[in-house]
């Protein structure tokens, strides 16, 4: 079957993002022996042109759409970014009769509200790299979509429960003559996903949603042989997209020590949970190439902290900011304040604590993406903030009474003689 995947995003909210997720399906789909042909909405200027071009010159018979953001997540001045996802759906049903069919990371979080909202004929919640290659087999077929696992059609809803791949090993990785990548501009940081799933249930968190609570993973040796081939396509900076880089402790110590084997000479950077970390972690991942962790604070306040059913303290936090700055790795953290709990006190003390880090850069966010599912969501709906019937899918914030005017002026105070502090 000829087969067109889009890449719907072209948001660039910290940085220009490559779509690893929708090349991840649609490798798998080209080993099920389907014409792929993929479309990055993220490198193109003319949208309507591209994908009035490629339509008319593949002929697809099925189009996939991956949804990666709903929106930025600023509460101040929020930005929806389905729409123009709705625009591109829109587009392909005026050019091609095939069916379309949604998937990506924002789409699991909404898989019915975004089937709606966006018109789309059916939608993967999830793993889509074992569930779009059977749904191409069951449409040449002639077969019924039931039993697929995470399937939604509008109006029946999900058709059976999702399913997770548990040793992810049997996926297949991202091949490079499916990527158009610019190999030369320095900004260019390819994403790696050694694991999926969080079982923390951090209070705020969609992670649950869209990949589970188990954390299943590659072997460290297939990820290192795969980052060693993009190396030689002339690929040197890598962002690992981990959640939990360093959980379990031994596997991220174990991957460390692949890299260092295979001697990459690469950069590199990861998201650190600022627990179940020492010394000789930071040490593997500084002698691998590791130049800068993005690590969420989020509070200063223990009480906050507990609120948030975060893991660490702040003495942890201190802890492994100053390991990190021993072995010369650049430290980002984030702040996110105004959730449940939270106080002009503890706004004060979250501040304090954080500028005393020194760190290399602070992202401060106000408010609480309300995501369903969450223990905020359920806190929100306790306070009337929300009702149990209102839409998530616009986005509807949280943040705790008395911090609406004074919470965002102080943050501008803050950063205004803190060029490295951002809002």
């Amino acid at each position: 079957m000829r087969v067109l995947l889009i890449s719907a995003n072209t948001e660039r909210i910290n940085m220009p993002t490559l779509p690893l997720g929708l090349v991840c399906v649609a490798t798998a789909t080209q080993k099920a022996g389907h014409d792929i042909v993929m479309v990055d909405l993220m490198v193109e200027k003319e949208t309507h042109m591209v994908l009035k071009e490629v339509i008319e010159r593949v002929q697809p018979a099925l189009i996939g759409i991956s949804v990666r953001n709903i929106d930025d997540q600023n509460m101040q001045n929020p930005r929806f970014l389905l729409e123009p996802v709705k625009e591109i759906v829109a587009g392909c049903r005026n050019l091609s009769e095939a069916k379309i069919v949604l998937g990506g990371a924002g789409y699991s979080i909404f898989p019915e509200k975004a089937l709606s909202y966006l018109s789309a004929d059916m939608g993967i919640q999830g793993e889509g790299e074992v569930v779009f290659p059977e749904l191409i087999k069951r449409m040449e077929q002639g077969i019924g979509f039931s039993g697929l696992p995470g399937f939604y059609l509008p109006e029946k809803g999900l058709l059976c429960k999702r399913k997770y791949v548990k040793n992810l090993d049997i996926l297949p990785l991202p091949e490079t003559n499916l990527w158009s990548i610019p190999t030369q501009r320095e900004g260019l940081w390819m994403p790696v996903q050694t694991r999926r799933g969080c079982p923390l249930g951090c209070s705020y968190c969609s992670t649950e949603t869209i990949e589970g609570r188990e954390i299943r993973r590659h072997s460290p040796e297939t990820m290192v042989k795969w980052i060693a081939q993009w190396r030689k396509s002339g690929i040197h900076q890598f962002y690992f997209v981990d959640n939990l880089f360093n959980f379990p402790l031994s596997y991220a110590k174990g991957l460390c020590q692949r890299l260092i084997e295979y001697d990459l000479n690469i950069r590199w950077w990861s998201i650190l949970y600022p627990k179940w970390v020492d010394e000789e972690l930071i040490r593997l991942m500084a002698k691998a190439g590791c130049e800068q962790v993005s690590i969420g604070i989020e509070s200063g306040s223990e009480p906050i902290l507990r609120n948030m059913n975060k893991r660490f303290t702040a003495k942890e936090v201190r802890q492994i900011s100053e390991m990190l700055s021993l072995y010369g790795i650049r430290r980002m953290g984030f702040l996110l304040l105004g959730s449940p709990g939270e106080t002009r006190e503890s706004v004060e003390e979250s501040l304090l604590f954080t500028d005393s880090l020194k760190l290399d850069a602070v992202k401060l966010t106000v408010g609480v993406r309300i995501y369903p599912h969450t223990s905020v969501a359920k806190r929100a709906i306790e306070e009337g903030t929300i009702s149990s019937q209102d839409d998530l899918l616009f986005p509807r914030f949280y943040l705790a009474k008395g911090l609406a005017d004074w919470l965002p002026e102080t943050l501008r105070h803050w950063s205004s003689t803190r060029p490295h502090w951002m809002i």
